[in-house]
C-alpha cells in the first residue's frame, strides 16, 4: 500500500508542474510567430505530454521506491523544475530566448536524469528516453522559432 501511495504522490508532483506549465497557453502572439515546417500541430502536444508525464512519474517512483531519494532524484526535481517554467516563460512572458536557454538546460537534465536512472533501474531509466527524445527535439523546434522570429 505504502508503494502505491507513493506512486499517486509522484504522480500528483508531476502533474501538478504540468498543469502550472499549462496555464500560460499559446495565444495571438504564438500565432503570429514564424515556425518551422516540421512544427508539429497543437493537438500533437496534449496527448503526447500526458503519455511523458505518466512515464516521468513512474520512472522517479521506481527509483524512489528502490533506492529512496538518492542524488538521481534530485535530477528528477531539477528538470521537473525546468520542464515546467518553460511554458510562461515562453508563452507568458513571450521570451523566446529565455525559453530556449530554459529547454537546453532541460535537455542536458533530463539525459542527465536518464543516465543516472539507467545505472539503478534500467525501466526507470529507459521511461526517460522518449522524454529525452521529445525535449531534443522541443529544443529543436524553439531554436528555430527563435532563429526565425529572433532579429
Amino acid at each position: 500500500m505504502k508503494s502505491w501511495k507513493s506512486l499517486a504522490g509522484f504522480l500528483g508532483v508531476v502533474f501538478a508542474v504540468a498543469m502550472a506549465g499549462a496555464l500560460a497557453k499559446p495565444d495571438a502572439w504564438y500565432a503570429s510567430l514564424a515556425k518551422p515546417s516540421f512544427n508539429p500541430p497543437a493537438w500533437v502536444f496534449a496527448p503526447v505530454w500526458t503519455l511523458l508525464y505518466i512515464a516521468i512519474a513512474i520512472a522517479g517512483w521506481r527509483i524512489y521506491t528502490r533506492r529512496g531519494w538518492d542524488r538521481s532524484l534530485s535530477l528528477w526535481a531539477m528538470q521537473l523544475g525546468l520542464n515546467g517554467i518553460w511554458s510562461p516563460i515562453f508563452f507568458g512572458l513571450h521570451d523566446i530566448t529565455a525559453a530556449l536557454c530554459d529547454i537546453v538546460l532541460l535537455l542536458i537534465a533530463v539525459v542527465a536524469t536518464a543516465v543516472a536512472f539507467f545505472r539503478r533501474d534500467r525501466i526507470a531509466g529507459g521511461l526517460m528516453l522518449p522524454y529525452s527524445l521529445w525535449v531534443a527535439f522541443a529544443t529543436v523546434l524553439t531554436a528555430s522559432i527563435w532563429h526565425l522570429n529572433t532579429p
